[in-house]
């Protein structure tokens, strides 16, 4: 029994698709923090079990049964560790074989400021005496490609990651990754550097989508504060706002940089290139 928390995600639900080619679905709990406004997992047959990082009875409860455990990393910024510790304890008294967690690239070496409470829950895992394996996941694609309709509308593509080399993969090849580790054994401790097999700079990236869209665009580096602000001028709430240019400039860092190309070994396959990517986006 493989449970999936997280499961309504995007990652969650790309993850629990992949396991359905494998496994039938009997065999799948997709954990959720709302199960009513997830009438579309139930449809594919998994057990759709409520559960809520932020009340422990719930994750025990919905880890009954289990044999292994996918913990999407939480997306409430400043909350994440201690979510991820109530995991960890249900899945403990779970007894589970193991546990997989989606951390970030590098986490113990980044740069990035959100890096700290993804290592705070590797060391969690590693203290909790439960098999484990950590994915450290790389940006996703779709990041940037989610800003492209924002850059065409005027003519600029705003960061501050400088000439940063960045490896990003599609969040599909991430999910198959989850998918291919759940699926079989594995070796507790182990440690995956998981990013794209291309790199590209975000220059190279807005000259990409200039190149497919045909429209004039070009990518404007600014600083910190400068990105900050316009982030919290485009709505994004000053905290996060603040913690997205943190990471932008973690890229001109190296924070996103890898060439180990552990992902596409992992999956089998190479990753999907940010051309395609682009292409996908552009067509909506």
């Amino acid at each position: 029994m493989i449970v999936v928390t997280g499961a309504s995600g995007q990652l969650g639900k790309l993850v629990i698709q992949f396991l359905l080619e494998k496994i039938p679905a009997s065999g799948i709990i997709a954990a959720v923090r709302n199960p009513e406004k997830s009438k579309d997992l139930a449809e594919l047959g998994v057990q759709v079990r409520q559960a809520d990082y932020n009340d422990p009875a719930s994750l025990t409860t919905a880890f009954k049964g289990a044999e292994k455990i996918l913990l999407i990393s939480s997306n409430e910024i400043g909350q994440r560790a201690a979510q991820h510790s109530a995991v960890i304890a249900a899945a403990k008294q779970a007894e589970v074989k193991v546990i997989a967690y989606t951390s970030v690239l590098k986490a113990d070496t980044s740069p990035l400021a959100l890096a700290g409470e993804h290592l705070e829950t590797e060391q969690a895992l590693k203290a909790s005496g439960l098999p484990f394996v950590i994915l450290r996941n790389g940006w996703y694609t779709e990041n940037y490609t989610a800003s492209i309709p924002a850059a065409l509308a005027h003519n600029a593509f705003i960061g501050s990651a400088g000439d940063g080399k960045i490896a990003s993969a599609a969040r599909k090849d991430y999910a198959a990754a989850a998918a291919t580790v759940l699926l079989n054994p594995v070796i507790s401790g182990t440690i995956y550097e998981l990013a794209g097999d291309e790199t590209y700079t975000l220059a190279e990236f807005v000259n990409e989508v200039a190149k497919q869209s045909g429209k004039a665009v070009s990518y404007v580096n600014l600083s910190q504060d400068e990105f900050a602000a316009a982030l919290e001028g485009a709505g994004l709430p000053k905290p996060f706002a603040a913690l997205l240019a943190d990471s932008d400039v973690g890229v001109s860092k190296g924070a996103l940089f890898d060439d180990s190309h552990q992902l596409s070994k992992l999956i089998g396959h190479s990753t999907q290139s940010y051309s395609d990517s682009i292409k996908i986006a552009l067509q909506g």
